[in-house]
């Protein structure tokens, strides 16, 4: 009778096993170590704050390939690009994963991953993963670049406009967006590629061109005082090449 009972119980078991693990998920119940606080997606010149999208593609529960389209955007043309998770560990420490493109993410690792109920503010850090004591929310710089913004050409060399004005209604949306005639609101040269220049002065007073073509995305984190827009407003002597006026 013992027998009988046991194996009534294991055939029991083995009906219910495929339900509770799929009720669990691939990943168990979120019961990682990590606690996500933001991720980001490019490379140290160009990267955009992928967090939301991530939520997104966590609440699928499943794995995922690194790539552009996964993000629906490239931050960087023609240049490998990165994925890198910023998280808090048990310890309080902050440890970043780094994720190369075509890699695989598995969120098993991560804190409520498939809930989505991270991400939300508290990294303070930079794309290298140190502490950076000028940022907010969201891990996104609050005007702290090197750079000075004194110009904005957008263009070709034979015909350009003046955008500067333009530029600092686009930053101070403090959003990454993509060079485009949209954007600007004018096509000074149709049917020729065309390039947005920022031309701006360092920390050593040296003027620096910094080149966008038509496409790419530009985030101003490495110019100071981005969103806030104060910066512009003339002191620019140079030309389209970025060559010193005489």
């Amino acid at each position: 009778m013992s027998q009988i009972r046991f194996a009534i119980t294991l055939m029991l078991a083995l009906c219910f096993l495929p339900g509770m693990l799929e009720a669990q998920g691939p990943y168990g119940r979120d019961e990682g170590q990590y606690v996500i606080l933001s991720a980001q997606y490019g490379t140290e010149r160009s990267h955009v704050d992928v967090t939301r999208r991530l939520k997104e593609l966590a609440r699928e529960d499943r794995p995922f390939r690194i790539e552009n389209n996964i993000f629906g955007v490239d931050p960087e043309p023609r240049v490998e690009k990165v994925l890198r998770i910023f998280a808090r560990g048990p310890n309080g420490q902050e440890q970043m994963f780094e994720y190369r493109e075509g890699s695989v993410v598995d969120g098993a690792q991560f804190q409520g991953w498939r809930n989505g109920n991270w991400g939300e503010g508290g990294w303070r850090g930079n794309w290298r993963g140190g502490e950076d004591r000028s940022r907010g929310d969201f891990g996104r710089d609050v005007d702290s670049g090197q750079y000075l913004i004194l110009s904005a050409q957008y263009g070709n060399e034979r015909r350009h406009v003046d955008v500067t004005r333009r530029l600092k209604e686009l930053a101070r949306a403090d959003q990454p967006f993509r060079v485009s005639n949209d954007a600007f609101g004018v096509d000074p040269a149709p049917r020729v590629s065309k390039v947005l220049r920022i031309y701006a002065r360092d920390p050593n007073g040296r003027e620096r061109m910094f080149e966008y073509r038509e496409g790419r995305v530009v985030d101003g984190a490495q110019f100071r005082g981005w969103r806030r827009g104060d910066w512009g407003e003339g002191g620019w002597s140079g030309n389209w090449r970025g060559e010193e006026r005489r």
